[in-house]
Formats: structure tokens, C-alpha cells, sequence
């Protein structure tokens, strides 16, 4: 059982739980998630299985998409909804649609970031929410992401506090709580993301995900193939070199090659014999005139 299986995670779950589940439903151990989400974010999570495990990486570099809510006048030590409030002050502006849309336009292309304290980021091999809990304040370096697209959605007030909620397209590595925060602080008050979805990673959207009710009836049914998309689903941004059967042996034992003709540029490169998925390859780091694999994968075609 080889493919990808895009989830809608429901809130309540964290991306592990995810795939202990999908484990446990299809009777087997080789299940991968291709991205954290909290346990309080709902949204697109594709699930690898089988091979499909092996192109998990690409799946994690990829553009998101998400909507997020903030809620101005209290600030938390989580930066989302879930954690010890820090700072709380009543909002006695009233904030117009314009004068946020203009707010969040200076946020759009590359900015610096600082990861949140509770967090999976490493500092001196240790993650952040490690330190977060034990009470040691440390240093966090600052990093760089690009927002590609900001839109707002919705603007209330909501007793003492304001909310509103944007649509935001994003890098690899973006947190939503800390723009949310940041957002607020040039709003000029204290903030904290209240909810967020996603609703895209990479090329997966929405519109094709399965909920597990879905996976459950399917896996009933015996019909979880239906579900899966094509490992080739995972990486086809990537560049693609076609090969001929004659080559296909040579491939599948890992062999390098001198660099062929009309070889993408773009590295890595998939390698494909028709609509099969053969292997990921890459120009030799050490050798400048030859291609290696770093990504092998098994098929039913058969070689001469």
C-alpha cells in the first residue's frame, strides 16, 4: 500500500496521534506526516504511506496556506488561545477595515521572525518548549520567512477586545501565533492567535482531503486505495527526466550517471520511465559531471 492520504486533521489531535491513527486503521507501520500542526489547528495534513514515506521531506518545504483569527487586548505565554495569559488591556479604538488592511500589507514579503518559546525549534540541541517548561530563558535567533499573500476577512469587536480573522499565504517555517502577535503590537496592543486552519500544504488543498469518518467507511469497505493519491503527488513541482527501460535496471540498483542531455536544472530532479515514479535525483556534490540518487523507488514495470 503505497500513496498519499490527505487528511483533514480535526481539532483535538496532534499530527502523531494522526498517524497512530491511520496506522492502526490500515494495519500498517510505515505512516508519515508531512508537517506539524497543534492539536488545536484543524486542517490539511497529507499522510504518507508505504514509499510514499520517502518523499516526506519535500512535502515539508512547501508553501501553506491558512486562516487565522487574532484577538487583540490579551497577549498569552503560548501565543495562541491555550496558554497562561501575560499581559491583558481593554481595546478602546475602533479599528476599521482599512487601517487593518494597511497594517497587514507591511507584513507582506520577506520578514524576520522569532520563533515562540513553546515550540519544536532546536537551541544547542534542544527543543524550545523544553526550556519553556523547565522556566530557562534563552536566546532564540531570529529567522527569516516570506509571507506571499495577506488578506483580511473579517473584523468584529467583541466586548473589551477586537477580533479579526485573514487569509495568509506563507514560506516553510512561519509561525502564525508569532505574526499574529507581531501584527498586534503594530496595532499597538497585546495579541494572541485565537484559531487557525489550514487550508493548503504544497499541492494538497482542502476540497481533497478525507475526514477519518471517510478513511474509517472506506477501510469497511475495503476500498482505502481509492483514498491515495500517487507518490508522484508529493513532489510534482519537481522537475522531471524521462528515462527508457533499457536505463531502468541501472536505476533501480542506484547507480550514478554522467549528466545526460536535457537534464533539469533544478535539483533535486524526479526520474520517470512514462507516468512511473523510479527515483529523486541530484547532482553529485563532489562531482560536478555526474547525477546521483537519493530516493529509490520500487515498481511493478518490469526490466529488461
Amino acid at each position: 500500500m503505497d500513496g498519499i492520504l490527505p487528511l483533514w486533521k480535526p481539532k483535538g489531535l496532534t499530527s502523531h496521534d494522526c498517524v497512530f491513527k491511520v496506522r492502526k486503521l490500515l494495519k500498517t507501520k510505515k505512516v508519515g506526516h508531512t508537517g506539524t500542526l497543534d492539536p488545536e489547528v484543524e486542517g490539511v495534513l497529507p499522510i504518507c504511506i508505504g514509499q510514499a514515506t520517502k518523499v516526506v521531506p519535500y512535502l515539508t518545504d512547501t508553501q501553506k496556506t491558512y486562516i487565522a483569527e487574532i484577538t487583540l487586548g490579551v497577549s498569552t505565554e503560548t501565543e495562541d488561545s491555550h496558554g497562561d495569559i501575560v499581559e491583558k488591556r481593554e481595546v478602546t479604538e475602533d479599528f476599521d477595515r482599512e487601517y487593518i488592511d494597511t497594517i497587514l500589507k507591511q507584513f507582506k514579503g520577506p520578514i524576520m521572525q522569532t520563533p515562540p518559546m513553546y515550540s519544536a525549534v532546536k537551541v544547542n540541541g534542544k527543543k524550545l518548549y523544553e526550556y519553556a517548561r523547565e522556566g530557562v530563558a534563552v536566546e532564540r535567533p531570529e529567522r527569516r520567512v516570506v509571507i506571499d499573500e495577506i488578506e483580511l476577512l473579517t473584523n468584529r469587536s467583541n466586548h473589551n477586545y477586537h477580533q479579526f480573522s485573514f487569509r495568509v499565504e506563507c514560506s516553510k517555517g512561519t509561525y502564525i501565533r508569532t505574526l499574529c502577535v507581531d501584527i498586534g503590537k503594530a496595532l499597538g496592543y497585546p495579541a494572541h492567535m485565537s484559531n487557525l486552519i489550514r487550508l493548503q500544504t504544497g499541492g494538497f488543498n482542502k476540497e481533497e482531503t478525507f475526514t477519518f469518518k471517510q478513511i474509517e467507511q472506506a477501510v469497511e469497505q475495503e476500498n482505502i486505495a481509492s483514498l491515495l493519491l500517487p507518490i508522484q503527488t508529493g513532489v510534482k513541482d519537481m522537475d522531471i527526466h524521462y528515462i527508457d527501460s533499457e536505463l531502468l535496471p541501472k536505476v533501480l540498483n542506484g547507480q550514478k550517471f554522467p549528466i545526460p542531455k536535457n537534464v533539469p536544472l533544478t535539483n533535486p530532479f524526479r526520474v520517470q520511465l512514462n507516468d512511473q515514479l523510479i527515483a529523486i535525483y541530484e547532482f553529485h556534490p563532489k562531482n560536478n559531471n555526474e547525477i546521483k540518487p537519493v530516493r529509490l523507488f520500487h515498481t511493478n514495470i518490469e526490466s529488461r
